[in-house]
């Protein structure tokens, strides 16, 4: 195990932030040649780094604190009726995990995920490298699951096990299965999978007040966000 002193760290130039308009974002990161293990990845996600691909990173913008960090608490999650009947809707979905996704079908699934969803972001246009830098560099802990309706893919999603936790790194789906809300169960999934792995955490990333496409995160409670490298509690 690596101490984090022992870690190069980078920051990018100020960008137009993806979030909120006409903000200036900055990003501190790791380097991104560094192989870092599990405890390395637990430690730094304790800490508000994400994963993506070969890059870990925190927001690190010299105005603005509104990216927080969030983690629900699985052992005290409880569903709600609405998340009830979420898990009923889709208890005929197989979930399975799978050595890789390095297949043609899970790239069209992908692509075509975010050009539907996503197509004003900076992930759009896809394409077969981004999806290779993005979703297919794992390390230490990383889980590939499908869903599938018989034959059927539907949705993937990528997970790091962490010592204490586990870190919903990214779910694409279907996205002409609105009536699914196959994103919302790819999060009670994994609070599932968490709980019966005996972890204490499913980390979701940043929560941005004011951010639409991220308020879907604040419903899984109770939840955790990082304010000022201390970890509130949000019931």
């Amino acid at each position: 195990m690596t101490s984090l002193k022992d870690l190069r760290l980078f920051t990018t130039q100020p960008h137009n932030c993806s979030y909120l308009d006409g903000q200036q974002a900055q990003t501190l990161f790791i380097d991104p040649d560094f192989q870092v293990d599990k405890t390395t990845n637990s430690q730094l996600s304790e800490l508000g780094f994400r994963r993506s691909g070969s890059h870990i990173y925190r927001p690190n913008c010299r105005h603005c604190q509104q990216c927080l960090s969030c983690r629900v608490l699985v052992a005290n999650f409880t569903p709600s009726r609405r998340f009830t009947r979420i898990l009923q809707r889709n208890a005929d979905l197989t979930v399975s995990e799978v050595p890789s996704i390095k297949t043609d079908e899970c790239y069209l699934l992908y692509k075509h995920y975010i050009t539907v969803r996503h197509a004003d972001g900076d992930m759009y246009p896809p394409s077969r490298e981004q999806y290779a830098s993005f979703l297919l560099r794992k390390c230490e802990g990383t889980h590939y699951y499908t869903l599938r309706h018989g034959e059927q893919l539907l949705g993937v999603m990528v997970s790091d096990e962490l010592d204490t936790g586990f870190s919903a790194v990214y779910t694409f789906y279907d996205p002409l299965q609105g009536a699914r809300s196959l994103g919302t169960f790819g999060i009670l999934w994994q609070i599932g999978e968490a709980r019966r792995r005996g972890l204490a955490h499913l980390y979701l990333g940043y929560w941005i007040r004011g951010a639409r496409k991220m308020r879907y995160k604040i419903d899984f409670r109770p939840l955790e966000m990082l304010v000022r490298q201390q970890w509130v509690l949000i019931e």
